[in-house]
């Protein structure tokens, strides 16, 4: 059941390891988490967020906290394998199993769509057409897609931005493939599990452009290595452009350049999946 209090109480789910999120601070500072809270906070004024680590041995939720007194979990992006047993991977996942059998209704972006598939019996992989780094190009809907509230105000193509290696090969029993690209072919879906329900993208709608350039220079030699750069100075100038454009998002030079419009230039319409969901649960509480 939804939390009683006026307000909405929302909790950030960050999974990322202690030393990337350390490395994520001291690139743009903010770890993945904190940008989650910022954003979360921006599109939703008054809201109470609380913030917890899942990956982390020991971690929990805050004292006298249940996950059945929040209006939504949010679940942040990661570098963690989830083909990989690890303790890491075996804690988020499990939690995300507490989050659906606890009916909150929850959303996630890149690395929260994987933990979400996989607790819910789908499969993880590498991706298999390359590293999608900088932004995901030519999202489009499926016909499934065009008609869910996660996807309301997106265009039947877009881009968005994106940093990941990894990649949903297989959704759950009944999930549904809301878009999907030539590069990742889950590019968001509806997962339903146990009691709950999760709305989630591959791409990160709650990423500024500033923090996309950071995590491109902060991954630099693995855009070298995927042959996408051939060089650090290339890697620096692009990112370059992409820092330009988050101080001066009107700058049509650099959109066309970077190849971009307004659904990743325009912060509004960036944060479309995640304004949806807010909303969602918004209509939920006054029902």
């Amino acid at each position: 059941m939804p939390a009683s209090s006026s307000a909405l109480r929302f909790l950030v789910a960050e999974s990322e390891p202690p030393e990337a999120r350390e490395s994520r601070r001291e690139s743009v500072g903010r770890s993945s988490g904190e940008t989650y809270l910022d954003t979360l906070l921006s599109l939703a004024p008054g809201v109470e967020c609380h913030r917890i680590k899942p990956a982390d041995a020991g971690a929990g939720l805050p004292a006298g906290a249940s996950l059945e007194g929040y209006d939504g979990v949010f679940l942040t992006g990661s570098p963690l394998h989830l083909y990989k047993e690890t303790p890491e991977t075996r804690r988020t996942v499990e939690f995300m199993r507490a989050v659906f059998a606890s009916g909150t209704p929850s959303f996630g972006s890149c690395a929260g769509l994987q933990v979400a598939a996989v607790a819910a019996g789908g499969t993880v992989r590498p991706n298999l057409r390359g590293y999608e780094a900088g932004f995901a190009r030519r999202i489009t809907l499926t016909e499934q897609g065009r008609g869910h509230p996660l996807l309301v105000g997106r265009p039947a193509a877009y881009d968005a931005p994106a940093v990941h290696t990894d990649e949903v090969e297989t959704l759950p029993e009944g999930a549904v493939l809301l878009a999907g690209n030539r590069v990742t072919a889950v590019q968001a879906a509806e997962i339903r599990f146990d009691a709950g329900v999760f709305w989630g993208v591959q791409y990160h709608p709650e990423l500024g452009l500033d923090e996309v350039a950071g995590a491109l220079r902060r991954q630099a030699d693995s855009l070298l290595d995927a042959g996408l750069a051939r060089s650090q100075g290339e890697v620096e100038a692009y990112a370059g452009q992409v820092d330009a454009l988050h101080r001066e998002p009107r700058r049509r030079d650099l959109a066309w350049q970077l190849g971009l419009d307004e659904q990743v230039t325009d912060a509004a319409k960036r944060l479309t999946e995640l304004r949806n969901f807010i909303g969602a649960l918004g209509r939920e509480r006054g029902a």
